[in-house]
């Protein structure tokens, strides 16, 4: 048996525990100043559902898109989203508020915040389009776009949390830290989440996958090295590598349908896993596991502890630790 650890050590991550590089910038517990960057179809479902659940953790989010009009339309509507008030007969404790959204009108002001989410995309491959791996078709061109914004969050001398979600997620996150100099631990990918919740609603509907439902864990980044185990503790190989398939294509099978499929990732990768970290709970997220250059972002059960990121450190049979590691060879051979 293997532990996930074996992994992170082998790789050099937290040689030296204290090292100020994988401390997490953010107090848990603290309201925190959000930027959107880019109001697409992931980043305007991201903004609404961070409008109407991060009420408590949240104290405004700044929108930026290079349409004009349609940041002015966001800031009008997410303002516009209000619970019914507080009578006087009623429990003041049952009382919510949503965050206040603002536009901002220079990009260089997306960096006065404590978390940058990075939504923007050059171009998605359009439903019908011949194209096998509709992640990595849109690196060449959100690469240049994710340096541009890192080279400007090292001028502002960000101190904050750079957040990824714009495809394809592991390897901009890694483009953005090499590229900024920034601390590694300022850079976290949010995709792993709904590969999660993919597998969670397959597990569901298909009896041989249902022990993932109380057993099963995601490894890896949100694209074809994804690695699903059924069962940490009755790990099965072959069900395991059939569960994976099914969840790394499923984002083809809804293209069939003729749609984007954009409301699960924003909302199991982005919503819910950006609030849970903010929360200090467990969440699926990439961080970087290397020494220096030589290393990738890897996605695994992560929460911030005392300040700084704390991995699931779970038992591996030798095939799924096996798994692991070929994932994580991959992505960090990835230019």
């Amino acid at each position: 048996m293997y532990r996930l650890s074996d992994l992170y050590e082998n790789a050099g991550i937290f040689k030296n525990a204290k090292s100020k590089e994988y401390l997490f910038p953010i107090a848990i517990g603290k309201k925190v100043k959000i930027s959107v960057l880019a109001l697409g179809d992931v980043g305007g479902n991201l903004l609404t559902g961070l409008v109407l659940l991060g009420g408590n953790e949240i104290e405004s989010i700044g929108i930026f898109d290079i349409n004009k009009n349609n940041g002015k339309r966001y800031e009008a509507e997410m303002n516009q989203i209000a619970y019914p008030p507080v009578v006087p007969d009623s429990s003041a404790e049952n009382f919510r508020c949503a965050p206040e959204v603002f536009a901002i009108d220079n990009e260089e002001e997306l960096f006065d915040c404590d978390i940058f989410i990075f939504c923007a995309s050059k171009e998605v491959p359009a439903v019908g389009s011949d194209v096998s791996d509709v992640r990595m078709a849109q690196y060449e061109g959100n690469k240049k776009i994710i340096e541009h914004y890192a080279k400007l969050a090292s001028l502002k001398c960000f101190g904050g949390v750079f957040a990824v979600v714009s495809d394809p997620i592991d390897p901009l996150c890694k483009a953005a830290f090499l590229t900024s100099g920034l601390a590694p631990g300022q850079f976290h990918g949010f995709g792993l989440g709904v590969m999660n919740a993919r597998a969670l609603y397959y597990a569901k509907k298909e009896k041989r996958f249902a022990q993932y439902v109380t057993e099963g864990r995601a490894f890896g980044p949100h694209g074809q090295d994804l690695v699903l185990a059924d069962s940490i503790e009755n790990y099965n190989d072959d069900i395991s590598k059939e569960l994976t398939q099914l969840v790394a294509v499923e984002n083809l099978r809804i293209r069939g349908f003729g749609f984007k499929p954009f409301i699960a990732p924003a909302f199991s990768s982005g919503v819910l896993s950006i609030l849970a970290m903010l929360r200090g709970e467990w969440h699926y997220s990439s961080n970087y596991i290397g020494d220096e250059t030589d290393g990738a972002f890897f996605g695994a059960l992560n929460r911030i502890a005392e300040g700084k990121i704390e991995f699931e450190d779970v038992l591996l049979s030798e095939k799924l630790f096996a798994r692991i590691q070929q994932s994580y060879q991959n992505l960090r051979e990835l230019k």
